[in-house]
């Protein structure tokens, strides 16, 4: 499994282990005075409730909503590079390494002044120092050792982490950390989000959208083909360092709202939904940015409406169920349409199998009828299905079934005796495709010294991909004519006798 598949399932599970906690927490509190909370957990809202919520009254709803819209479509513009670098791990990385940096900043500013480290801009400046000295020291370990990125990734983490957990045992035991509010930035909640940190956000994510579209062509470059970026004079270990210190900016920004368990999964689960609708990178960008956007949007309303959910888990949740649609329902990549495209094609080969078998037989019936003096004109060959079975060891209830399809679609005919004669448009078709399957055979005898006797298994397969350039390049090396549409003699028998029966089912 990818890095970023096992990011989404982390992502699940820790979106659980919110929901449990905030469900105990909330228990042990005592009942709030809000009516909108007064609601037994996860019942359904009531008819005023809901309009209001829908309508965007409520100035929290609104100031939570446009900080966590922004957060979502700056996380999926960033994401969409660090999805196409294979850096999910790094992001990861970041997210972990902040824990410490906000447990310092906490203690050192209680110490310069009680309650400056309750401040939010120290906290945050905190958070940014200690993402970029772990993201620092996963680079040195990774430069001077020959372990693989990932265990380095995985090592930095667990340290950074683990350190941040035990400051964290430290500064809960401070009388004023309760006030601070340290815990907040582990899960996240985007409730507690005010007018001045939306400004913040939102104009944090001005800039890192703004420079990431500043150095749009770079950063695709280097997230393609770094080898090849380098050797034409990029700036690839600069452009490697402004991506992560775009990451860490996003990561530091949603840790109020996502905390930093999840805010990873909204850079990844928006950029990874995207993949399965285009290939086109600007589209994905945009579409990552979109799906971003949008898991935010109905997080914050499904939180409003249910209260007692944590935020940043709804949002991540709308993030995955987007992922999940995609992965069913994508143009470019979706199961569905790789399950409708399969059937197709196997369609459009029993068609082309079914036909070539019809014109082989017909073919080798009307040269012993020229033989014996009757005209060997194809359309008036009648075939039968015991005949058809040399040419294809299909089952008779297959052929019976492919037969019957082929008259429903009118390219064979069938006669009350219980035989099957080609229509004009299906010679025309099938003298086509018999012809593609023996310029391959011939070409294999000729050039790739393949004897007569295993060619045919081998032009079974290709027969079906040949494009029209490759045809008339086969025909120009074997010196066939171009503009009539004439088969060439089989390189072996068409009798199945001679042939060692027929060919073998697929």
């Amino acid at each position: 499994m990818s890095s970023t598949g096992i990011r989404l399932l982390m992502a699940l599970f820790i979106v659980i282990g919110t929901f449990r906690m905030t469900s105990a927490q909330e228990k042990n509190k005592i009942p709030p005075t809000r009516t909108t909370l007064s609601r037994p957990d996860f019942s359904l809202p009531e008819w005023d409730q809901l309009v209001r919520v829908v309508l965007l009254r409520d100035y929290n709803t609104r100031v939570v909503l446009v900080g966590t819209v922004l957060l979502g479509v700056c996380s999926g513009v960033i994401g969409t590079f660090l999805l196409l670098r294979g850096r999910a791990m790094a992001g990861d990385v970041i997210s972990h390494s902040a824990l410490p940096g906000l447990a310092i900043a906490f203690l050192v500013g209680e110490a310069i002044d009680p309650g400056a480290g309750r401040v939010t801009s120290t906290l945050l400046i905190g958070a940014v120092i200690s993402s970029l000295i772990g993201m620092g020291c996963a680079n040195l370990v990774r430069r001077f050792t020959k372990l693989k990125e990932e265990t380095v990734l995985a090592i930095v983490l667990s340290l950074f982490f683990g350190f941040g957990a035990m400051l964290l045992s430290i500064v809960q035991q401070i009388p004023s950390a309760q006030l601070a509010g340290l815990q907040n930035y582990i899960f996240g909640k985007a409730a507690s989000m005010v007018y001045d940190d939306v400004v913040l956000i939102g104009v944090s994510a001005g800039i890192v959208v703004l420079l990431a579209l500043l150095f749009f062509k770079e950063l695709v470059i280097l997230c393609f083909d770094e080898d090849f970026a380098e050797t034409q004079g990029w700036p690839t270990k600069r452009l490697d360092l402004l991506l992560m210190g775009l990451v860490v900016c996003v990561t530091v920004i949603g840790l109020q709202s996502a905390g930093l368990l999840l805010v990873v999964a909204l850079m990844m689960t928006p950029s990874a939904a995207a993949r399965f609708w285009t290939d086109r990178i600007g589209w994905l960008t945009l579409t990552s940015a979109i799906l971003g956007g949008a898991s935010c949007y109905l997080g914050v309303l499904l939180s409003a409406l249910f209260p007692r959910m944590a935020t940043g888990a709804v949002i991540v949740l709308m993030g995955s169920l987007f992922f999940f649609v995609s992965l069913l329902l994508g143009l470019r990549r979706g199961l569905f349409w790789k399950w409708w495209h399969a059937i197709q094609l196997r369609q459009r080969v029993e068609r082309a199998d079914l036909l070539r078998a019809c014109y082989e037989a017909a073919e080798s019936l009307s040269i012993s009828q020229e033989n014996s003096g009757q005209p060997r004109e194809l359309i008036d060959v009648v075939i039968t299905v015991p005949q058809l079975l040399a040419y294809r060891n299909w089952s008779e209830r297959r052929w019976n079934r492919l037969l019957t399809k082929a008259v429903g679609h009118e390219l064979i005919v069938s006669l009350p005796d219980g035989g099957y004669r080609l229509t004009q448009g299906a010679i025309a078709e099938s003298r086509r495709i018999v012809r593609n399957h023996r310029l391959w055979e011939m070409y294999l005898i000729h050039y790739a010294d393949v004897a007569p006797s295993h060619v045919d298994r081998g032009a079974d397969w290709i027969e079906h991909v040949l494009a029209p350039d490759v045809v008339d390049e086969l025909t120009r090396l074997l010196n066939e004519p171009r503009d009539v549409v004439n088969v060439p003699e089989s390189p072996h028998p068409l009798q199945p006798e001679m042939t060692g029966g027929g060919r073998e089912e697929r």
